[in-house]
């Protein structure tokens, strides 16, 4: 039996080049497992939103998970709050979370931060619906990056408590963490993860950004006055997150970038990185304006999507259900 992959994309915003370089490896999964992607819009409302805005971000990334090559005759791309299932199981795993494992998510204490306003209940209990998103599907693994993996961990700990109780009702997920390019900084604060959220606007890379922005905003990009393109995080931050902006883009390895820009300078590197880095996301861009196009098309996808997800959540919610002792008729 194929192994089985899972993973999920909020629609709060654009995508950037840092979800493009954890996406990008999505679609060659389908060689050899089971492939489930999910816009993960139930998640997205933990700060509050405009209705249309939503709706119409939901719409985007969805047809972005098909332009990034997302096959939905080989894979299973859906949209989250479609699959009723997610929610029901999220409050049975809920009752085998503790307060003290959620209480210490990293991305918990850092939102409470940034929306002091708005710390709701939903922004705490989360992680546990990530890990109904997850269990739901039997998912072997699921390719997330860096600063998700607190998330699979504890979706693994609830995973081992329940089987605990009652028996091998689910199975046991892993991270599927690449290695370089996993953590995409800010092209303006290279110490900082490059964000979509950023108010600096030449601080991120978007999918959806033209050849000449590209251009202008990795011109832009911090380096140092070394002058020496050499992959050093902690003495040389703007120019290592370059480096992995083009190692992303060409698959070249970093002691190979080293010595094709060894004494050419900043100029020469940028431009390089820029027409690298264009070359990958003008041609999704493209193809996103072409599912957008056509709404009845991303409409049918979109339940076709739901219809496959659903097939198999119900399964599993229905051996959670008769693990637990629910009467049924």
């Amino acid at each position: 039996m194929r192994k089985r992959v899972f993973s999920g994309v909020q629609p709060t915003g654009r995508l950037t080049f840092g979800n493009y370089s954890t996406m990008r490896h999505w679609p060659k999964l389908a060689d050899d497992h089971d492939c489930i992607y999910c816009v993960v819009d139930l998640h997205s409302v933990t700060i509050t939103r405009k209705p249309e805005e939503l709706r119409n971000e939901t719409r985007k990334v969805f047809a972005a998970l098909l332009a990034l090559g997302i096959d939905p005759d080989r894979d299973i791309p859906f949209i989250q709050s479609h699959v009723p299932a997610h929610s029901e199981l999220m409050w049975l795993l809920g009752c085998h979370t503790m307060f003290g494992e959620l209480s210490r998510m990293t991305q918990f204490k850092d939102k409470s931060a940034r929306h002091a306003t708005n710390v709701n209940v939903g922004l705490f209990t989360y992680p546990v619906l990530q890990a109904a998103d997850i269990l739901l599907y039997d998912a072997h693994f699921v390719p997330v990056g860096e600063d998700q993996r607190q998330h699979v961990e504890l979706s693994r700990d609830i995973c081992l408590r329940f089987n605990g109780r009652y028996g091998d009702v689910l199975t046991v997920p892993e991270p599927l963490i690449k290695g370089a390019g996993a953590r995409v900084m800010s092209l303006s604060e290279p110490s900082e993860k490059m964000s979509k959220s950023d108010p600096n606007e030449n601080a991120t890379l978007f999918v959806t950004d033209g050849r000449d922005t590209i251009v202008k905003k990795i011109k832009r990009a911090v380096t140092d006055s070394d002058g020496a393109v050499r992959y050093d995080t902690e003495n040389k931050p703007g120019v290592a997150n370059l480096m992995t902006l083009y190692h992303i883009s060409t698959d070249k390895p970093f002691g190979e970038i080293e010595r094709e820009f060894d004494g050419r300078g900043y100029g020469v590197f940028k431009a390089a990185v820029a027409e690298a880095v264009a070359d990958c996301l003008t041609p999704v861009g493209q193809r996103l304006n072409e599912y957008l196009s056509d709404a009845a098309q991303l409409d049918a996808l979109a339940r076709r999507g739901a219809e496959k997800a659903s097939e198999r959540a119900v399964k599993t919610l229905e051996r959670v259900y008769n693990a637990m002792g629910f009467y049924k008729c």
